[in-house]
């Protein structure tokens, strides 16, 4: 059996794995009416993440690339980390 901290430490562990099994997609901000908010794991404009001049967002997704993003770069978890921490995306401190 389990003790509460080894299983706290399993399900982190496990969400961990499901974080980076996701798919990710930047797609041009004037694309954002296109999305179909029930194929991605964002709900709605407004939860996007945006690259800092608001001219890029980012979609998160599992399974399938959706339709609606056919011919975009899939990126896996390490990938858009990379760019994520690149200067579009995040402020120099």
């Amino acid at each position: 059996m389990l003790t509460h901290q080894e299983t706290e430490l399993l399900q982190t562990h496990q969400q961990l794995i499901h974080i980076k099994m996701r798919k990710y997609v930047i797609i041009n901000a004037n694309e954002v009416s296109g999305i179909d908010f029930s194929k991605v794991l964002e709900t709605s404009a407004n939860t996007l993440r945006y690259s800092l001049d608001e001219s890029k967002a980012l979609l998160k997704y599992e399974g399938n690339q959706p339709n609606f993003l056919n011919g975009k770069t899939e990126y896996n978890y390490e990938d858009i980390m990379t760019i994520l921490n690149g200067s579009d995306w995040h402020e120099e401190e």
